[in-house]
């Protein structure tokens, strides 16, 4: 039987030397892929995340660092999960807010009706493209779509 291959022996295999290509994280991948499972199953997503100065929340809700936030369809706008943030708009308290999240802050993903989903270990924040501004209060609000007034 052979062995299973180590990912730098992959590498090497490919010509790619030690330490001069690092992958991105799967996190974002799958943190998208639950998402897109709990809207086929008709199911609610939610996220637990952690919260510091690099995240981007309400922080009246804020409970020892933490926060559990329902990204749904019906409770989010303009919900992007790239591969460093995730950023949507949602009302809390009738007052809305652009909520910025780096992806290695999230903690869990699962669905509120059944609690499957997943848990992630805490990543160190990577200032690669961060938001403006850090303040939830004063987040700079997206273009309105629609016509324009030309005089």
């Amino acid at each position: 039987m052979l062995a299973k291959p180590t990912v730098l022996q992959a590498f090497s295999y490919f010509g790619v030397q030690h330490g001069t290509i690092m992958p991105t994280s799967t996190k974002p991948y799958i943190l998208r892929a639950l998402c897109e499972w709990c809207s086929d199953n008709s199911l609610t997503p939610h996220i637990l995340v952690w919260v510091n100065e690099h995240t981007r929340v309400p922080m009246q809700y804020v409970r020892d660092n933490e926060i559990m936030l329902n990204i749904g369809a019906t409770a989010t706008q303009n919900l992007q999960i790239d591969n460093d943030w995730i950023s949507f708009s949602a009302r809390f308290g009738g007052q809305a807010h652009d909520i910025w999240i780096p992806v290695g802050h999230v903690l869990s993903l699962f669905a509120r009706e059944t609690g499957e989903g997943m848990g992630f270990e805490l990543e160190a924040y990577r200032p690669d493209t961060p938001p403006e501004n850090t303040s939830a209060e004063t987040a700079p609000r997206p273009a309105k779509k629609g016509l324009k007034l030309v005089k």
